[in-house]
């Protein structure tokens, strides 16, 4: 995977393309592009010096990853939370409901930011694992008392010394709080620029995604509402 300093492609954006990323380490578990894993590795030291294990816990997210987690949701394979938390019982919900319930937390195929290779989920693993605690990723995590509340304080004052914002720091109607999630913002914003929807129109058309019809009829909605966390129109 190559360093890449010209805007990406549109299947880059959409994850069909991996060729944007690099390895954060030898192991290859986490890949970014270039310029944020170079601002991400300098913000990973400063917090070292302050006594902090910033550690990612999701970064690079193919179209396949995210339409496995979307299908397995939607047919009932994995919980779908409420903004609480807590899993919905989805026998009831129509089609237009359940997209909805399941955008909440986990983003559309095509549109997710995870594809971009600038946006990646973050968490204090020392403390985690002192703590014995069964990490979920969720709120209360990064709430006081929680395990990864001293990282997110630092990440308050410090993160945008460094190029990063939250993207989904405050809820507005689309995607839930997510404290965890950091992107950086240079390279986000040129994504977002030349995002063409079009494109992600015809590559979820051809997918196997569940609740395709209604997804496609949504999909600009979708978009600002999630994607962008514009929130409801």
């Amino acid at each position: 995977m190559a360093l890449q300093t010209s805007p990406l492609s549109a299947a880059q954006v959409m994850g069909v393309e991996s060729s944007h990323v690099v390895a954060l380490s030898n192991e290859g578990e986490h890949y970014l592009e270039q310029s944020t894993l170079n601002a991400f590795l300098d913000m990973q030291q400063a917090a070292k010096s302050d006594g902090i294990d910033l550690q990612i816990c999701s970064s690079f997210r193919s179209f396949d990853r995210q339409l496995s987690i979307w299908n397995r949701k939607w047919a009932g394979e994995l919980p779908i939370l409420d903004k609480h938390s807590r899993p919905i019982n989805t026998n009831s919900l129509n089609d237009h409901e359940k997209i909805h319930a399941i955008m909440h937390w986990s983003a559309l195929p095509g549109a997710s930011r995870h594809h971009w290779g600038t946006d990646f989920d973050v968490y204090d693993k020392r403390s985690v694992v002192l703590s014995n605690h069964k990490f979920e990723l969720i709120p209360s995590e990064y709430a006081q008392g929680g395990p990864c509340y001293k990282l997110n304080k630092w990440l308050e004052v410090h993160a945008t010394k460094f190029g990063f914002d939250r993207p989904y720091e405050v809820y507005t109607g689309g995607v839930a709080r997510e404290p965890w999630h950091y992107s950086f913002s240079k390279s986000a914003a040129s994504v977002i620029q030349n995002f063409a929807l079009d494109s992600l129109r015809v590559e979820l058309n051809k997918s196997q995604i569940l609740g395709k019809q209604t997804i496609l009829e949504l999909l600009p909605s979708l978009f600002n509402q999630y994607t962008l966390n514009l929130g409801k129109a």
